[in-house]
């Protein structure tokens, strides 16, 4: 019996248009919420060795948001899925569209003491209060993957994969990533060694390699338990 045919590749105009068409999945994907205002949050650097975790929380206004603004962010998806030149494409996109936008960052020290799980949540709620707006029963607040307790009266919902679901969600972690990714370029200057513009503090053998030569820096998260750190006198 002859082997079963596989399915042809899409084509690259059907992958092009496939991407355009995200940013409106994740527009209406908030607007059938059926209020005014979604705010969303999310983080990056929960997984790195080194630098701070950053929370970014972002507000649309559904009732101002207009078709022109839905096309600026068509391609809007999860941080992950773009390109470091797509991150930075989006970005002021975000900043102009959004009615407010939040950034909270926590540092490698402040995550060793209160643990890293408990100041994700804590950096998440914070910066959704900071963009919440209008009255109870106009605004709903989202984060990805993880409820974050108490906000204020404003309802919140945690959304599995949200970054992939929600707009609100994607463009705030399209905010996070490049405000952290510019921290740590900014940090490769300050501490020389470790490469930090490269790898941005996540656990990549070249990173590990530079922990095993140079020690840890004041960058670095001591509460993990890495493989980085096993033959260190710490």
């Amino acid at each position: 019996m002859p082997p079963a045919s596989q399915p042809p590749a899409p084509k690259p105009q059907q992958r092009k248009k496939s991407k355009a068409r995200s940013g409106r999945r994740l527009f209406a994907h908030d607007r059938a919420l059926g209020v005014r205002f979604v705010a969303g949050a999310d983080e990056a650097g929960r997984g790195c060795l080194a630098g701070p975790l950053v929370a970014a929380a972002v507000l649309f206004d559904f009732e101002t948001l207009g078709p022109r603004d839905v096309r600026a962010l068509s391609v809007l998806n999860d941080s992950k899925q773009h390109t470091p030149e797509g991150r930075a494409a989006l970005y002021p996109v975000v900043l102009r569209i959004a009615t407010r936008v939040a950034v909270v960052s926590r540092c490698a020290g402040g995550i060793d003491r209160r643990g890293l799980h408990r100041t994700n949540l804590a950096a998440l709620r914070e910066s959704l209060l900071k963009v919440a707006q209008g009255g109870r029963d106009e605004v709903i607040c989202l984060s990805d993957g993880f409820p974050v307790g108490d906000l204020d009266g404003y309802e919140g919902r945690a959304i599995i994969d949200g970054d992939a679901k929600s707009a609100a969600i994607a463009a705030a972690s399209i905010i996070a990533k490049v405000t952290r990714d510019r921290f740590m370029h900014r940090a490769d200057a300050r501490h020389p060694g470790w490469e930090f513009a490269t790898h941005v503090g996540y656990s990549t053998p070249e990173h590990r390699e530079a922990i095993q030569r140079h020690g840890v820096s004041p960058l670095h998260r001591m509460s993990f338990q890495s493989t980085a750190y096993q033959q260190l006198a710490l």
